[in-house]
């Protein structure tokens, strides 16, 4: 065991993505409250008061953890007498069985904040997994899996760092983080041509250090971005046979991406094109949870 943790590696781990100690504690007391209500009427008439436990977070499955961290700071907040041990790292692909961490506070603590523990560092290692296992598909490969502004309100900065503790990359934390003209942007703004055009004419005055990218859905179109001097493309919802054919034509006058489609199967087909990055919605929308539980014990 590595001795009471309190949560300040993920609060570090987050200091790239602009988080907080105090938005970290913002977000869990939030979950808290909500969790909570007027209180665990539950554990009040059941267990005795000021009766202390231990409790074990354990995985029930293979997974990769991300989210200890968090876990600790929900059992810690609100009571600091409460001590939680950490006994694996971030990051660590662990099997069934695991003990993940070790928490000791008083029962009613502990049982008013299970749900919420579990419920982050479920989510968490459930995005972790996933990404690792997409990762692990992409092996022998240089091309980026990045995640999307897919996330849950609220909630995407936990996410990303999942992502990243996967072996995943992030794409845009926030909407000023980079250009990216989608379709929406190309149907108010005249098509590819004049939205690319636009943006290179107001990019020096607005945000001058990011490069132009846009999604294009067609061969023609992309041809149509690389003529007007977009420096990144987006390749939507193409076949692994048309990406190929544009990677041929852009020959490297920009960065590729692909979205759209992508899942554990056919992710490779697609990385085999010669594209530069993947990115996939699904790691943050649609990741499953890990199968985590806590069992307590008194002292």
């Amino acid at each position: 065991m590595t001795g009471p943790v309190r949560p300040s590696p993920i609060r570090e781990a987050f200091s790239a993505l602009g988080v907080s100690a105090a938005e970290l504690r913002d977000v869990v007391e939030r979950a808290l409250a909500e969790d909570l209500g007027r209180g665990d009427v539950t554990s009040r008439l059941t267990v005795p008061e000021g009766q202390r436990a231990r409790g074990v977070l354990r995985s029930k499955t293979a997974l990769v953890v991300a989210g200890l961290p968090v876990a600790a700071e929900v059992f810690c907040a609100l009571d600091p007498s409460t001590e939680c041990e950490l006994t694996v790292k971030e990051g660590a692909e662990v099997d069934a069985g695991t003990h993940l961490a070790v928490v000791i506070g008083t029962s009613a603590a502990l049982l008013a904040r299970e749900r919420v523990a579990l419920n982050f560092l479920q989510h968490l290692c459930g995005i972790a997994t996933f990404t690792r296992e997409l990762k692990s598909r992409l092996a022998g490969l240089s091309v980026a899996l990045l995640d999307t502004r897919k996330t849950t309100p609220g909630l995407r900065a936990l996410e990303k760092y999942a992502v990243r503790v996967g072996g995943g990359e992030n794409h845009r934390l926030r909407l000023d983080d980079g250009i990216l003209i989608k379709n929406n942007h190309l149907q108010l703004a005249g098509g590819v041509r004049a939205a690319i055009e636009r943006a290179r004419r107001l990019r020096p005055s607005i945000a001058p250090e990011l490069p132009i990218e846009v999604e294009v859905r067609s061969l023609s179109e992309l041809r149509e971005a690389l003529d007007a001097g977009a420096e990144a493309v987006l390749l939507d919802n193409l076949t692994p046979d048309e990406v190929r054919e544009c990677v041929a034509l852009a020959a490297g006058r920009a960065r590729l991406e692909v979205s759209g489609g992508i899942t554990a199967t056919n992710i490779r087909a697609y990385a085999e094109t010669g594209v530069n990055s993947i990115s996939v919605g699904a790691l943050t929308h649609s990741a499953p949870a890990a199968d985590i539980n806590f069992l307590i014990e008194p002292l």
